[in-house]
This record gives C-alpha cells, structure tokens and sequence, in this order.
C-alpha cells in the first residue's frame, strides 16, 4: 500500500466487505452453495471401504514443513480421522517433518475425542519416519506393504516419492484419494491415484467436509471477489480498445485528478 491510489483503497476496502459481509452472512444461517468436489465425496466412500474390508487408513501430509500447505493437509486428515474413528477403523500417519509431530499427534488424538472414541488413539498410529525424502518414502512404503490399508490419502507437498508411495497402495489395492497445489506433481497424481484434488479445490477442502459457516462465507466471498475482478479485467481491455482506459488508469502508480481517469495516458501509454 506505499503507492497506492485513493481507487486502490476503495477497491481495498470494498473486496474486505464483501468477504466480511459473506461471513457473517452465513453465520447467520444463509445457506451457500458449493459445488459438488468429487474427490471429496470420495472420502466418505475411502473410509467406508476400510470399514467393510477391516483393513486401517493411511494419511500423509507429505513432505512439507509448518507451513499453510501442510497445515491445510492436516486440516484434512483430521477430519479423515474422525470419520474413521466413528466407525472404529485403524488410522496411521507418518511424519516427515520432526517438528510437525506434536502437532499432528494433538490434530488426530482430538479427531478421536470428537468422534468419542479417545480410548482407540494410539500415540504410536503417528509416528516420525524420516526427514530424507526417499528414506521417508521406503517408510510408507514398507507401512503400506506390512498393514494392507484399504485406503490411503496423499495431502500436500509432495515430489519425485509420491509414485513409490501411490504404487506400493495400488498393489495392496488401497483406494487412494490424492491433493496438491503443486502444478508439477498434479499430472502424477492424476497417473496413479483414483481421485484428484487440484488447483483451489485443495484452499476449499476444509470449508466443503465441515461446513463450517465462517469458512464457507471466506471461501465463497473470495470467490465473488475473483468474479468481479475477471469481470473488471474483461472491462478494462474493452476500454482501453475504444481509447478510454478508465480501469487502466485507476490502476496508476500516481494518483491524478479525477478527470484525468478517462483520458489516455501521456506519450501514447
């Protein structure tokens, strides 16, 4: 904000509004709408599975450290975990990363104590592998071989270890549920997984399986938000095609008169 114009704040505080105006919206009991992820859906039918087989669930949250990624994979998992643990299914996560370790034991021991049966947590189901990236992978995969999970989900960082890890659960024959923001390891997810997270469906995953209201007002405020800016993109480019480049303009590093925001820049720009 060191160089922004008086219409950059406004537009500032008119996207702040709108996003607070949605959540408070939906905390008052309006319903949102959300479209269907199937991958999502997915998880209910993953955990189902372990149940009818009696075979447990393996979660990882990858490679990553404590960052929003592995935080938002954990987010995830936990919620995986409560669904298991209503029905008594076995779940087990390994951890890369040594300082996310409390933290995961905390997330999944209270996924327990919601669903009502703390008694079923064992500290041992999350345990710390390794922070080298193959000596983790051979970890899972030896976990993966030794229990035969019925499901498995990937979430977060992941690289080069994921197709050691999502082989090894395809020849136990695991349904797997995968998701990532990395744009590069997507299209190996997509090879050897049955379900996909991609893209901001990943951001989405918490607010869709909770259905809490202040994530889902957040969540579909942002959206609203980046509707009106393609919409102003579209608008500016008509604009500036019939030489008045009004959205241009507001844009400026330098503020001007107002006057001046219909009229073309100085030098042909």
């Amino acid at each position: 904000m060191n160089h922004a114009t008086w219409p950059a704040r406004v537009i500032l505080i008119v996207i702040s509004a709108v996003i607070v105006w949605t959540v408070i919206a939906a905390q008052r009991g309006k319903k949102l709408f959300i479209r269907r992820i199937p991958g999502l859906t997915a998880i209910d039918e993953a955990v189902g599975r372990a149940v009818e087989m009696g075979r447990g669930i393996l979660l990882s949250s990858g490679l990553g450290g404590i960052d929003v990624v592995t935080l938002q994979a954990l987010a995830i998992c936990t919620n995986i975990a409560s669904a298991a643990a209503r029905y008594g299914t076995k779940v087990q996560m390994p951890i890369y990363e040594a300082a996310l370790l409390p933290i995961a034991e905390d997330a999944i021991s209270s996924a327990y104590n919601k669903a009502g049966r703390s008694d079923a947590f064992s500290s041992d189901d999350v345990r710390y592998l390794s922070n080298q990236q193959f000596a983790y992978a051979a970890g899972v995969a030896g976990m993966i071989q030794r229990e035969q999970y019925a499901a498995t989900f990937l979430f977060g960082t992941f690289f080069a270890e994921s197709l050691i890890m999502a082989e090894n659960a395809n020849m136990v024959g695991a349904i797997q549920v995968a998701g990532t923001p990395s744009t590069t390891q997507i299209p190996f997810f997509i090879a050897s997984c049955d379900y996909v997270i991609i893209g901001d469906e990943y951001y989405a995953a918490t607010a869709y399986l909770t259905r809490q209201p202040t994530l889902l007002g957040s969540m579909i405020g942002q959206d609203r938000v980046k509707i009106a800016i393609l919409v102003t993109v579209m608008l500016g480019f008509l604009l500036t095609m019939v030489k008045l480049p009004l959205v241009k303009n507001l844009f400026e590093d330098k503020d001007m008169p107002a006057a001046s925001y219909y009229s073309p820049a100085k030098g042909g720009k």
